[in-house]
């Protein structure tokens, strides 16, 4: 029972849910008209989410999904999205989700790794078959999930779970390997990763957020977990692109703008062609993660678009550490990653920062890369570095681990080195990652050649690495060849920083 009659449920009452179908019951009971999800002409609201995920829950259950079962579900930006990961959290299942433009090599891995027993499929998207790959991949329990979503008697469900501790979340996150790693969380790390999103930025039930993101990111539980919270809406965008995507979020009123670095760009470009009035007239605030923030970009939106910006630090594995304060100074605005919320322990390790608290997820699924990512004390080991200032505020430097971050995605630089390892034309390769101001970083292959090969192209690298099944958006976007990979004198490590130092545009600038 819950303990809080409904009349007196309040945002910090909310984020006491024992599960994440419990804070769904909880806030359908409290506003069950108001919408929760905005897509074109569709509105979705608590109440029908909750409806609607008990009916879908009783149509997997019919289908053979219990308590416990793995389901991945690989799917886009939609209101269906959202109510299959509800109506699976209200079984009890534990779900993986995937990155909806993720192909063989990660989708494989991932069904490999979870074990899934069931694989929920948006059919041909964007010219490419999911469905086909997944059957071609050995996926087991395979149904599509695009518009027709399971369908049944919630009579016939079985309780929903009763605790939020257990694993349920299986989310795929790139490291310092070729493959990506399992992050493990659970219904209450959801929560109070959430609960951190939403003290930070102060929203309101007159807001309207955004969700410009893939659905199946962390950052989607994150800011869902959010408007149950806080009683507001967000549109949904299947496919984002600017100026198309400017018509909806101007019918729906966004007030709340989230994504990545490369958003706030897009946005700025597109508020630079029209100076004289406002892109989105009731535009307050841009806020989110994922990859750098060029302090002069924070300084150019508020000054151009008349909206304040704050940018946060996250990751898969906490998916909100810091966050700016809408209220805070421009000066840690724009060169700081905010302050972390109560709850979350940030403590610097020999420059590395390391985390601790309920956001904070349980491990990996291997076992052995768990054990490598906590301290003695149950800190997670980031492999970021950073300071803290006298006032609390979380500054980065630079990462312990070699990933690069690209529009909020983590690209790890050695599983295209080991691809590339194997074109003829290339002796040795570094990939780093290059400042920009759209894209946050860029990948760049930087090649040492055999003695007589001839010189190597961006378009021949990029046609070797997709014939080898590289993901479109890992594929570098500039090549460097040089005569020799510089490497330090004792066991002929390639020293990256001196790449970036060369190739890296003066003061980071593009």
């Amino acid at each position: 029972m819950n303990e809080t009659p409904h009349s007196q449920e309040t945002p910090h009452t909310l984020a006491r849910a024992r599960t994440l179908w419990d804070l769904v019951a909880r806030r359908a009971a409290l506003t069950p008209d108001r919408p929760v999800l905005l897509q074109e002409e569709r509105v979705l609201t608590f109440g029908g989410l909750r409806t609607r995920a008990e009916r879908v829950a009783a149509g997997l259950y019919g289908m053979g999904v219990r308590p416990g079962a793995v389901v991945a579900w690989q799917l886009p930006t939609r209101i269906e999205s959202a109510v299959l990961s509800f109506a699976l959290a209200r079984l009890g299942a534990v779900q993986s989700p995937v990155i909806p433009f993720y192909r063989d090599r990660e989708v494989g891995f991932a069904l490999r790794e979870s074990r899934a027993e069931f694989f929920a499929s948006p059919g041909v998207w964007r010219g490419h078959d999911h469905t086909e790959m997944a059957a071609r991949l050995g996926a087991k329990g395979v149904f599509e999930a695009y518009d027709d979503l399971p369908d049944g008697d919630p009579a016939a469900l079985p309780p929903p779970p009763a605790e939020g501790t257990s694993v349920r979340w299986i989310y795929w996150t790139s490291g310092t390997t070729s493959d990506p790693k399992g992050v493990l969380h659970t219904d209450r790390s959801l929560i109070a990763g959430g609960s951190c999103l939403a003290h930070a930025l102060r929203p309101t039930p007159d807001d309207v957020g955004s969700m410009a993101f893939p659905y199946a990111h962390v950052a989607g539980s994150d800011y869902t977990v959010m408007l149950l919270l806080h009683g507001f809406p967000a549109v949904l965008f299947e496919h984002f692109a600017l100026p198309g995507a400017l018509a909806e979020y101007r019918r729906h009123g966004v007030t709340v703008a989230g994504g990545s670095t490369a958003f706030y760009s897009m946005l700025l470009a597109e508020q630079r062609r029209q100076p004289g009035s406002k892109v989105v007239p009731t535009l307050r605030l841009l806020a989110g993660g994922g990859a750098p923030k060029p302090p002069e970009l924070y300084h150019a939106v508020v000054r151009e678009m008349g909206v304040q910006l704050t940018h946060g630090y996250g990751m898969t594995e906490v998916p909100m550490i810091t966050m700016g304060d809408p209220e805070d100074t421009a000066e840690n605005l724009a060169n700081t990653e905010g302050r972390p919320p109560a709850g979350m322990e940030v403590r610097v390790v020999d420059g590395e920062i390391r985390l601790r608290g309920e956001a904070v997820c349980r491990g990996y699924l291997d076992p052995a890369q768990t054990a490598a990512a906590f301290d003695a004390d149950g800190f997670l080991r980031t492999g970021d570095l950073g300071r803290v200032t006298e006032s609390g505020h979380l500054v980065l430097t630079r990462r312990l681990k070699d990933v690069i971050i690209r529009k909020g995605e983590n690209i790890s630089a050695r599983e295209i080195e080991d691809l590339l390892h194997g074109h003829p034309a290339v002796g040795d390769v570094a990939v780093i990652g290059l400042p920009d101001e759209v894209r946050g970083e860029l990948v760049c292959a930087v090649v040492e050649q055999p003695p007589g090969s001839a010189e190597l192209t961006l378009a021949e690298v990029a046609s070797y690495l997709r014939a080898a099944g590289l993901s479109v958006h890992k594929l570098p976007e500039r090549l460097e060849v040089v005569e020799a990979l510089p490497r330090n004198d004792t066991l002929r490590k390639v020293l990256k920083y001196r790449l970036r130092e060369r190739f890296s545009p003066p003061s980071g600038r593009p």
